[in-house]
């Protein structure tokens, strides 16, 4: 969604300023994770990939979420540039890999520490940029000269050779560019994990040249006045904040979820199907089905979560309403504007909001403006083209220049240097016992005898997100929701290709069929998700498996760190 669609939320929610309205909701474990190190949500320009001659995809598939991304890493192939990829399955993005390194879910923190034991007993480190950019000392040297690659090949299920192979490519050039997903980072110890891949451009200094650096997320790249977008000019710091993946246990009554407030007695829903993409399905339904819960959906399909309400309003689609959009990948910003009219009684979110508004008697100058007038007067006070010149040209770049986007002029930390050392007390209440360099964090979902396997739902490529799953031609290609496992595995458990299986974790079980899948390791399954929860056996999915217990230290979703069970169902 764009910006005036999907934030609109926060606007009406801070006009309100009262602790039983609608909540909004933070992921924050990859977030923390870079911010630790680097100190803003932003990195290196992904168009310089074009002259890069090392590509790290970490913990992301692009093939299946990121085509644009496939095309800056297609360019560089073409001059001979390696593509390294790091996930614990093959994906489509593996596939076409020159190496794949295929480790446990949770693991990659030990990797990166590995990594950077090779770069540093070999010298493919630049001593004079640790000097000048970042915090590096004799401690963490020291730290990091224990964490061998043998050391994390009992961790990683990687071999020791496999680890320095990857470290001496990735060490031979600076023009190294490592793109950050999502994925490595969903797990308890996710920002720990994401700050140690971090760590590695700033060992080499790969920041220095073009096509060296990293990229997360250039989420704080576009510095765009949303003062009328979210209504910040009254916004009432006594309204809580929610964490979507603990939806389950704010709507059931959690008293530390409600910090210290009163239940939950109406809840707004825009743009998100939490009975979906939730944490502890089960535990999801339970709170929506109270009694004394009164839910408005506002959507564009009869999801799940909208059967669970008592009202559902029409949504529009993007191409019937104006907006202003920005991304996460790349570093443009866009104004579209509608091409058709809104189909029979759909409104937008902003329409909708503006006419909540009203009936409560609450003013606001954004609850007077359209869309495309509060886009222009965004655009206009950041020193942006106006919303009619910005539609004219198509897009603006609002890329920094390499200095700036590589931090070659500081990092946006307090002391203007890397963090090789996180003030993790600095970006969550939840840093206790955190590492205090880049490290291997032991917190996750450990197997046990009674739940031997690691689960990864990772999203599938035509379920990219839950509307996906509302088209008719998506389905078909999906077919069914089925879980990936190794055969030795397999054999182990007793069950064979296309049998009805459990699965089943802490939280719950499902049911579901098996096929065989050697592009893993054995010991980890994969669930390519997000199916709904009616093409389950029980209508239970996979989330009802995942914990919702918080990642630290500010809480986000783990959904990559499940141990569970498998067997005949």
């Amino acid at each position: 969604m764009g910006l005036v669609q999907r934030d609109g939320l926060d606007r009406l929610r801070n006009c309100l300023g009262t602790s039983q309205q609608h909540s909004t909701f933070c992921t924050t474990l990859a977030d923390a994770g870079w911010l630790a190190g680097i100190g803003v949500k932003r990195g290196s320009d992904a168009k310089t990939i074009a002259d890069s001659e090392v590509i790290v995809v970490w913990g992301g598939n692009p093939v299946n979420t990121q085509v644009n991304l496939m095309h800056h890493i297609a360019v560089a192939r073409k001059r001979g540039a390696k593509l390294v990829v790091i996930d614990p399955y093959k994906t489509g993005t593996a596939k076409q890999a020159d190496m794949h390194l295929m480790l446990k879910p949770g693991t990659d923190g030990a990797l990166a520490c590995a990594v950077m034991y090779i770069l540093l007993q070999e010298g493919l480190i630049d001593n004079e940029y640790l000097a000048s950019h970042t915090d590096f000392s004799d401690a963490t040297k020291t730290h990091l000269l224990q964490k061998t690659p043998q050391w994390a090949a009992q961790i990683t299920g990687l071999s020791a050779a496999e680890i320095a192979s990857f470290a001496r490519l990735y060490g031979s050039t600076k023009k190294s560019f490592i793109r950050a997903g999502y994925g490595f980072s969903r797990s308890r110890n996710g920002s720990v994990n994401m700050h140690a891949v971090s760590c590695l451009p700033a060992l080499t200094g790969a920041w220095t040249v073009r096509g060296g650096g990293a990229l997360y997320s250039n989420g704080q790249l576009y510095t765009i006045d949303k003062t009328l977008i979210e209504g910040s000019d009254r916004r009432d710091a006594q309204v809580r904040v929610f964490d979507q993946s603990r939806i389950g246990d704010v709507l059931t009554g959690n008293p530390d979820d409600l910090q210290g407030g009163p239940p939950v007695h109406a809840l707004l829903v825009q743009n998100t199907n939490p009975v979906v993409v939730a944490p502890e399905t089960a535990k999801v339904k339970q709170g929506l089905e109270r009694n004394d819960l009164f839910i408005c959906v506002h959507e564009q399909f009869m999801t799940e979560t909208a059967q669970y309400a008592d009202i559902v309003l029409p949504a529009t689609m993007f191409a019937e309403h104006d907006d202003l959009y920005v991304g996460s990948g790349h570093t443009y910003v866009q104004m579209t504007k509608k091409i058709i009219e809104p189909f029979a009684e759909t409104r937008s979110n902003h329409e909708v909001l503006c006419g909540l508004a009203q009936r409560l008697g609450l003013e606001h100058p954004g609850f007077t403006m359209s869309a495309w007038e509060i886009c222009d007067d965004a655009l206009r006070r950041s020193g942006l083209p106006d919303a009619e010149s910005l539609y004219d040209q198509q897009w603006f770049d609002c890329a920094k220049t390499f200095e700036d986007a590589n931090f070659l002029n500081g990092f946006e930390t307090d002391d203007g240097r890397f963090h090789f050392s996180p003030k993790w007390h600095q970006l969550g209440p939840r840093h206790s016992d955190m590492p205090e360099f880049p490290d291997h964090w032991p917190v996750t979902d450990e197997c046990s005898d009674a739940y031997p396997y690691r689960l990864v739902a990772a999203p599938a490529r035509q379920f990219l997100n839950t509307t996906f799953t509302e088209t008719p031609t998506s389905v078909k290609i999906g077919k069914k929701p089925v879980l990936l496992m190794h055969g030795d595995d397999m054999q182990a458990c007793g069950v064979s290709d296309d049998q009805r299986i459990q699965i089943a974790s802490k939280c719950g079980a499902i049911t579901v069929h098996v096929k065989t899948f050697d592009g893993v390791q054995s010991g980890t399954v994969i669930m390519e998700s997000i199916w709904p929860n009616s093409a389950f056996e029980g209508g239970l999915g996979v989330n009802t498996l995942v914990s919702a217990e918080p990642g630290y230290p500010n809480g986000g979703a783990v959904f990559h760190d499940t141990a569970v069970s498998v067997g005949p169902a």
